[in-house]
């Protein structure tokens, strides 16, 4: 039976039905026809996936996202991150690259960073010489930071899913974070200088112009600092650092900068609710089916069998990479994070891996899905924003997957990446 239901889940993905949608569809299928179970089995299934506290972490940092672009403090950020690289070699394509990383620190949201950044720093890198394909990739490729910089909202769900502590995955991305935004500057820089994308010398910004750049943009980067540091000493949960996430965000917005109006807010509101019934749908979706799964038995099947096959925990991780990048060409990133956590969780002790630095690599990569055709989320998204055709984006894309491969196996070989913060902050 379940067999058939998972040919019905492709063949819908085939016909091009959302995949929340085929995914309900199957798992609704499988209640129906199975005489064990009533009719609204599947309606409580599903709704137990998104009843959880936990989870509104989830809805608070993807609405404090959504209110940056509405309070000022992105065009803050902007002018900070150019004030900081904005004279190097590739300096607008390296501004692109650290703003991510400061914008993934406020949103948790790859989409909205992606989104945000199409509209506003591609046109700019045009100007300034930049291929237009280059530059809507490294735009692309560069929101992939953000679900692994706290408070991204893959590292909510794993943790929610998984049972791993959402405080210590939050310190865990941030030297991942970090060194995928280095592997990407050395990108940017030596592509700059081989096509001729801002090669002449800039001058740097004085002093008083750096100053006053990080005097703007301080307010807004103090709220990760905030959210981890309140998190690691017990002051709020995760969910709760996403309540206040919200409200530092509109203190910003109407007492401090002062550009956000009631008209804004209601527009920030009406796009996060968007927004996050697409996600929550996901994630009931995902958990009926999941339930089905582990009914059926399949992780524990899924981890006797690999664990007879595989007894080395690197070949392990390196079969679990290649096995992530193909499914993450066809499967939505999302989904693939609540089907496969409660599959992969269970293996992790038989190769003494901890689900910390687990998640870490796991969510990087899945985030390579997101700019890989045919289903890539941020590709589609980042080139119809800039008008780029999906065959010029995928010829300046091989260089970038390159090196997202290398920060996967850095990660996954090196486990002090991911794990010395935790460790050195418990």
């Amino acid at each position: 039976m379940l067999l058939t239901i998972v040919v019905v889940i492709l063949v819908l993905l085939l016909l091009n039905v959302p995949v929340a949608f085929a995914m309900m569809f199957g798992s609704g299928l499988y209640f129906l026809v199975n005489d064990s179970f009533k009719a609204e089995t599947m309606t409580q299934r599903a709704l137990s996936g998104v009843e959880s506290f936990p989870l509104l972490g989830i809805v608070f940092f993807i609405t404090a996202g959504i209110l940056m672009n509405y309070t000022g403090i992105t065009k803050r950020i902007l002018r900070f991150a150019q004030v900081i690289t904005g004279h190097m070699t590739g300096g607008l394509g390296k501004v692109n690259v650290l703003l991510s990383v400061l914008m993934g620190g406020l949103s948790g949201s790859n989409v909205a960073d992606a989104a945000m950044q199409s509209k506003i720093l591609v046109p700019e890198m045009v100007n300034k010489g930049y291929n237009k394909a280059f530059a809507a990739t490294v735009t692309a490729a560069s929101s992939l930071i953000t679900p692994i910089i706290p408070p991204g909202i893959a590292l909510i769900m794993y943790g929610y899913i998984g049972d791993v502590s959402i405080g210590d995955l939050f310190v865990a991305g941030i030297i991942p974070g970090l060194l995928l935004c280095v592997l990407m500057f050395i990108f940017v820089h030596f592509s700059a200088k081989k096509r001729g994308f801002e090669v002449e010398p800039i001058p740097r910004a004085t002093l008083k112009e750096t100053v006053a750049a990080s005097k703007d943009a301080l307010l807004a980067i103090l709220l990760p600092v905030i959210i981890i540091g309140g998190i690691r000493l017990g002051a709020f949960s995760p969910t709760e650092a996403g309540a206040i996430a919200v409200l530092y965000a509109l203190f910003l917005g109407f007492v401090v900068y002062r550009e956000m109006k009631v008209k804004d807010f209601i527009a920030a509101l009406k796009e996060s609710i968007h927004i996050i019934a697409v996600v929550m749908i996901i994630i009931a979706a995902g958990t009926a089916f999941g339930w089905i799964l582990t009914l059926e038995q399949v992780p524990q099947a899924l981890t006797d069998m690999t664990t007879s096959s595989v007894n080395n925990p690197y070949l392990f991780l390196f079969a679990v990479m290649i096995f992530l990048l193909i499914i993450g060409m066809f499967v939505e990133g999302n989904v693939l994070l609540i089907i496969l956590t409660p599959i992969f969780i269970p293996m992790l002790e038989a190769y003494n891996i901890d689900p910390v630095h687990f998640g870490i690599f796991f969510i990087l990569c899945l985030s390579v899905g997101t700019i890989t055709p045919p289903i890539g989320t941020i590709m589609f998204t980042v080139c119809a924003i800039t008008k780029v055709k999906i065959e010029h984006f995928i010829k300046e894309l091989w260089p970038l997957w390159i090196v997202f491969v290398v920060a996967i196996l850095l990660v996954a070989y090196i486990p002090s990446i991911s794990m010395l913060l935790p460790n050195v902050l418990e």
